[in-house]
């Protein structure tokens, strides 16, 4: 029976169920990382520099196979969930010494974009895994990580770009988009998934001119990195930890709330923080964007 709801933005159809079948009976030796590239191949998913899209091809197939239409090898390797501490370079235990003092006195802030690769990533990873009551999960699709440093080059903060949600119904209104058209530009959208001001700082409106300053360079990051645009980013704010006083500050929007449920929570079984949803409009001209569908 063909889906009716699309699987990473794709309505299957029986005959492309039977492909991914034949393609896992045809190559019993494979491993599911395999089996995603070849997928993705087959069926032409690529980023925007023509990279096989390896991740929405492994997310596909799980799917597939938690609703008993395919059946996956063994995995050769379990996932992991939290990031492997990194041992070089190593961050001091102890938190070093307070930095307080009125913002003007600790700029130029630089910013600085880091790839999972890059070492500076690995301190951006401490730095969150530590003091960051989230944590920090693998990055998974596309992503950007930043590390921010005063003046004298002491770490202040950093923060965290990845995939939107898949449905949000305060954003998706705010928007104007529909089922399809949602499917069809959702990467065109970012969420802030982590942001840290390091516990040790205590500099007044600090976080928003940061928050500020990202807005401004996300979109030209993003398209020199991905090849494709963002026109929007997201961020989810627990109300019973935070009131969201930086984002507003720097002019996000909140349009609503969440329903206090996870994004794989489809039983809605689980209960979960609700959080505001706020908004930032990278151009001015965003509704157009993500919710024309030509090319």
């Amino acid at each position: 029976m063909t889906l009716t709801r699309p699987i990473q933005g794709r309505i299957l159809s029986d005959i492309d169920v039977a492909f991914v079948r034949e393609l896992i009976a045809g190559h019993p030796d494979w491993s599911r990382n395999q089996l995603s590239l070849a997928l993705a191949e087959a069926w032409n998913w690529r980023t925007a520099t023509g990279r096989l899209k390896n991740f929405a091809g492994q997310s596909l197939l799980l799917k597939l196979e938690k609703r008993g239409l395919i059946r996956l090898p063994p995995r050769r390797q379990e996932p992991s969930t939290r990031l492997i501490r990194p041992t070089e370079p190593e961050l001091p235990w102890s938190d070093p010494e307070t930095i307080a003092g009125p913002l003007a006195d600790f700029l130029p802030i630089a910013i600085e974009p880091l790839a999972t690769k890059q070492p500076g990533y690995r301190v951006v990873a401490e730095h969150i895994i530590r003091h960051h009551y989230l944590g920090l999960r693998r990055s998974v699709g596309e992503n950007m990580a930043y590390l921010m440093r005063d003046c004298r080059g002491r770490d202040l903060a950093c923060a965290m770009f990845g995939a939107p949600a898949w449905r949000v119904n305060p954003r998706d209104a705010f928007i104007g988009w529909d089922e399809a058209t949602r499917a069809k530009r959702l990467n065109w959208t970012t969420n802030n998934t982590r942001f840290l001001i390091l516990p040790w700082v205590r500099v007044p409106h600090l976080a928003s001119h940061l928050l500020s300053r990202l807005t401004r360079r996300l979109a030209a990051d993003w398209l020199a990195k991905y090849g494709h645009p963002v026109h929007l980013v997201e961020t989810f704010v627990d109300r019973s930890r935070f009131k969201g006083t930086c984002y507003r500050a720097a002019n996000w929007i909140c349009v609503g709330q969440t329903q206090g449920r996870s994004r794989q929570d489809r039983d809605r079984t689980l209960s979960v923080p609700v959080k505001d949803v706020h908004l930032y409009p990278l151009v001015p001209d965003f509704r157009e964007k993500l919710c024309r569908l030509d090319p």
